[in-house]
């Protein structure tokens, strides 16, 4: 920990003088883009358990993840909340995950013991998917310890599945998860990342100040493989990890990422890594993976220094055709923007550009591209929080609490900060983790999730006035027939006025979180798509025209649109 919290003194007198110059804390003015603080109106009462009793135990400073899922297929986005508990010998009160539902207006229920989720587990993330085709939503919760899957049983209620499906495994220390049919079978398969070998018994003394105990940096523990689950279409999975080349012993997974990065139809995937190289496991198409992280430059650092890797998203930010790769990194790293150059190559953007000079001092956790205010071209949001309370009694320019990070993407891939500028609730430090989005409201734009360590979560919902309430969105919800049913892994673009977006939907991303399953396009002043063509994992293509904005449509594989649902006024 002193290594890492110590290091890059140089760095951090560098990012004063270029915070000084470029005004990155200057006083924004007020956008006409909102994000409010409606947690508490909406009824969402939840702190999180990460354990702590001041023994600093290295899990206490990594959760926890959030999730959006609509488990009883209303069209309304959900909310559950990933928990910790007590450990062992110490436990003071009863901590399990959260299950809110949308009641449609604006608030939601605690609906967590109805559902059959009030379960105690030492959980860190969450990933959303069907798993059996079945047509509801299922979870998966990461812990340390034994990770849970959970079977939507369609009727309000779940089911902890984990041992029928053959998913027991060692004790782990594991993050974030993602699902994706990596064999293009038609059945969702499921990849789990994992940290570091850490028990409370092989637990080391680490200090900051050589006087008192405090968390240990991974550099301290040995890494370990992430793991890829195999769907056999029954109701089980088997462990692939070795057999498709994903078992390096010496990885410590913190983000995972999907994503065609080559465009072969086939995904790829990414994981980030914390003190270790990251991976880039290219997908050969016949249920192995090939590792291009180096030759593909996304590694390491710009100057080869392999960084501490916490989230991971992927997008079109450029309208390129090609996805970049978005990771946070620790504090004195900043973050990295892996711009794809469609060749099998990236260059890291970030040092060249207000993403870079922004984030020099900040902490990253969940991240992701999002088009928060639906001028067609993604942004970025960043979680910030530090791993511990102490940090400012060695770096006094480096905070416990930070406020998040909202780029706007201004095109061309250029990005100015505008955190300050959509609300003092949204700008105001936290020790933030989990970041998640979703259209909680029926309005067509994105809403943010947030959680913090050891704290509560934050709801904030978009609100729009002036001219940026005049943007249009379109909303697209997959539904597979060949493919698997949440049409995971399918490729859509949309062309409008010249300009051609493409999303890939996907599970995963973020850090230890999972957004919604529906792929939200912003128009801007266009009222409506010229063409949309889908690129389903199965190889079928439906391609559709003229299709309004205003609305969520359901896109079925094969039949074209088989529901709209026009937006809330």
């Amino acid at each position: 920990m002193v290594k890492r919290l110590l290091s890059g003194i140089l760095v951090i007198t560098l990012a004063v003088f270029v915070i000084a110059q470029t005004g990155i804390e200057a006083t924004a003015e007020t956008s006409s883009i909102q994000f409010r603080d409606v947690t508490q109106q909406a009824g969402i009462r939840f702190t999180h358990n990460n354990g702590a009793f001041g023994k600093k135990f290295l899990p206490e400073t990594m959760g926890p993840g959030v999730a959006f899922i609509d488990y009883d297929n209303d069209g309304w986005p959900d909310i559950f909340l990933v928990n910790g508990m007590d450990w062992p010998g110490h436990v003071r009160k009863h901590a399990t995950p959260k299950l809110y539902h949308n009641n449609h207006d604006g608030t939601f229920t605690d609906v967590t013991h109805k559902a059959g989720l009030d379960i105690e587990l030492y959980g860190m993330g969450v990933a959303v998917g069907d798993y059996d085709n079945d047509g509801f939503d299922d979870l998966f919760v990461t812990a340390y310890g034994q990770s849970r899957l959970f079977h939507n049983n369609g009727n309000g209620t779940f089911t902890d599945v984990t041992q029928k499906a053959g998913l027991i495994g060692p004790k782990e220390f594991s993050t974030s998860a993602a699902w994706l049919d990596y064999d293009k079978d038609g059945h969702l398969d499921l990849v789990v990342g994992n940290y570091v070998q850490w028990t409370p018994e092989t637990d080391l003394y680490c200090t900051l100040d050589g006087k008192s105990k405090s968390y240990c940096t991974p550099e301290s523990y040995k890494g370990t493989s992430v793991h890829l689950w195999h769907n056999r279409g029954n109701g089980t999975f088997e462990d692939a990890t070795q057999k498709a080349g994903l078992g390096d012993p010496t990885s410590k997974t913190l983000g995972v990422a999907v994503l065609d990065y080559d465009n072969d139809g086939w995904p790829d995937l990414l994981f980030s890594n914390d003190t270790q190289p990251n991976k880039l496991y290219r997908n050969n198409g016949n249920g192995t993976f090939a590792e291009k992280a180096v030759v593909a430059g996304v590694a390491f650092s710009e100057d080869g220094v392999a960084r501490a890797g916490m989230g991971v998203d992927a997008s079109d930010y450029d309208h390129s055709g090609y996805a970049s790769l978005l990771i946070t990194n620790f504090s004195n790293q900043m973050l990295s923007l892996y711009h794809n150059e469609g060749k099998g190559l990236f260059v890291d953007e970030a040092p060249r550009s207000e993403i870079g000079r922004a984030s020099l001092l900040t902490l990253g956790f969940g991240c992701f591209f999002f088009d928060y205010d639906l001028d067609g071209w993604p942004d970025v949001l960043v979680a910030n929080g530090h791993i511990d309370a102490d940090i400012q009694r060695v770096q006094a320019n480096v905070k416990y609490a930070m406020p998040p990070h909202l780029f706007r993407n201004l095109g061309k891939g250029k990005f100015e900060e505008v955190t300050k500028s959509v609300g003092q609730a949204f700008s105001s430090p936290r020790v933030g983790r989990g970041a998640a989005y979703a259209d909680i409201n029926n309005d067509g734009r994105l809403d943010l999730l947030l959680s913090t360590n050891g704290g509560p979560v934050y709801l904030f919902r978009n609100e729009a006035q002036g001219s940026a309430a005049a943007n249009h969105s379109l909303r697209i919800k997959l539904t597979g027939t060949k493919s698997n049913r949440d049409g995971i892994g399918a490729t859509v673009k949309l062309s409008s006025g010249g300009e051609t977006q493409t999303l890939m939907l996907r599970s995963g991303s973020s850090y230890l979180s999972a957004s919604e399953l529906v792929l939200t396009f912003g128009l801007g002043e266009r009222d409506k798509a010229d063409a949309i063509e889908i690129r389903w994992p199965s190889g079928q293509v439906d391609r559709l025209s003229n299709v309004d904005a205003g609305a969520t449509i359901t896109v079925t594989e094969t039949r074209g649109i088989t529901s709209t649902r026009k937006y809330a006024k």
